[in-house]
């Protein structure tokens, strides 16, 4: 049986196991990764290379989101159209794909390097920081059309069902990454530049599976030239379809932009110390580090989903649809709400494994708490966006997945620190994280009624 069939037939419960479980461990993997890479800056370079990774990391998906955006737009195609039998479609939507994101590549290098300096500057590297992230950015920004590559083939690898393939995608170049932290930042004793090529190779090695994975694994569709040529109408769904994505990033980098600036008034205001923005920025810098850790599993749920969700939606097999809606939120609320009683039973004594210093950990650890405090609430926004986005309704999709960032968080953390200063700004994630999840359920409630309705009729 061919790698997406079994995503219409295989029981649902099972098949989502199978398809969310490998993209969850190597999501978690990545995560960890990321959390590695914040104790080692801690402890061998410092606080401030903390702070710095963190406003370049956000830099870095904004550009690498191209990949993601034109990979989940049209991988979204791929599912739906081989749940239809329409094989032919779906190789024109991932060849179509190859040529929009090489032309991504090239406005992803311009545009880094044209405005390293500014870029850095305005998500947040201020002070001393700025000159840690951008050296960081400098050399990360050559690995940046790796990731946009890997990304985007990876949403279309699952999307033919091959979810451990899509795993190694993410697993072996994380786990090589953390290898590299070790001998060039604690061995050889290199700083932040070391940091950033360790992460660049992990980058470049994610690409190479893919390529293996299309010349000489098993993928059902081909690389092929002839198909490479842009077709109207195939760029148009995969844009519209992929601009979720990008829309998505894009609120994300504004959140960013926004709450750099807020950290850094507020803790100037609010923290006895000199550096008081530069620490406030860096004690979100470790709870935004984990929250990698914590989110990407969920994420990985949501990114199992979605190929199995497109198929079946294709094949009107829209029972199935319903109950990988429902077993999607179960399994992602349980897994959330166990993180979330890790995290703020351990928020005290996490900033201690990242070697932040005694002026920092208090900081730290309010962040932490009040960042995760809503987290078993998160996995309704993550399956709304992605429900309506598998389907190909990509204007529900962008309204969702904006519900947190732009039209909850974003006027919250305007609001809130004016009364409360500092403390404001981390009451306003769980807040926020609240009201996403109550508008994502209505809309999957709706939904839910809907196909179970036509699946009647």
């Amino acid at each position: 049986m061919k790698g997406s069939q079994v995503l219409g037939t295989e029981p649902m419960g099972k098949l989502l196991f199978k398809q969310s479980l490998p993209a969850a461990i190597g999501f978690m993997v990545m995560s960890l990764n990321s959390v590695v890479d914040t104790i080692y800056l801690g402890k061998f370079i410092g606080e401030d290379a903390i702070g710095a990774v963190t406003a370049v990391t956000a830099i870095i998906f904004l550009f690498a989101v191209l990949g993601m955006a034109v990979g989940m737009g049209g991988a979204s195609i791929v599912s739906r159209a081989l749940g239809s039998g329409d094989r032919e479609k779906a190789s024109w939507a991932l060849n179509n794909q190859v040529s929009l994101l090489l032309i991504c590549f090239v406005v992803i290098v311009c545009l880094g390097y044209l405005f390293s300096a500014d870029l850095v500057w305005v998500f947040g590297a201020k002070g001393d920081i700025f000159p840690l992230g951008h050296s960081y950015f400098k050399v990360v920004l050559v690995g940046i059309p790796f990731l946009a590559w890997g990304m985007m083939c990876n949403n279309n690898i699952r999307a033919e069902g091959r979810a451990t393939m899509a795993m190694m995608i993410l697993l072996v170049p994380s786990l090589v990454n953390i290898v590299l932290d070790d001998v060039l930042i604690r061995q050889l004793g290199g700083g932040i530049e070391s940091a950033a090529w360790a992460t660049t190779i992990s980058f470049m090695l994610s690409s190479a599976f893919t390529f293996y994975f299309y010349f000489f694994g098993k993928s059902e569709l081909k690389l092929k030239w002839s198909q490479m040529k842009l077709k109207k109408e195939m760029v148009a769904e995969i844009a519209s379809l992929g601009s979720v994505s990008l829309i998505r990033q894009g609120s994300i980098s504004l959140l960013m932009i926004i709450l750099g600036w807020s950290l850094h008034k507020y803790g100037s205001q609010d923290i006895p110390y000199e550096n008081g923005g530069e620490i406030a920025y860096s004690s979100y810098g470790v709870a935004s580090r984990l929250a990698m850790f914590v989110f990407f599993p969920l994420i990985g749920i949501s990114q199992g989903f979605m190929p199995i969700t497109g198929y079946n939606y294709g094949a009107k097999q829209y029972d199935r649809v319903r109950k990988a809606i429902k077993l999607s939120v179960v399994y992602g609320t349980l897994i959330a709400a166990v993180l979330c009683s890790i995290l703020l039973a351990g928020a005290t004594y996490i900033p201690s494994l990242f070697f932040v210093g005694p002026e920092m950990s208090s900081y730290s650890a309010d962040a932490i708490f009040y960042v995760f405090m809503a987290t078993p609430l998160v996995m309704f926004p993550f399956i709304g966006s992605s429900y309506y986005q598998a389907i190909g309704k990509p204007l529900p999709a962008m309204l969702l997945t904006l519900t947190k960032q732009t039209f909850c968080l974003v006027p919250i953390i305007f609001l809130l620190p004016v009364f409360y200063g500092l403390d404001g700004i981390w009451f306003s994630f769980p807040i926020a994280d609240t009201l996403a999840a109550m508008i994502c359920l209505y809309y999957l409630l709706k939904a839910t009624r809907r196909l179970k309705i036509v699946d009647q009729g």
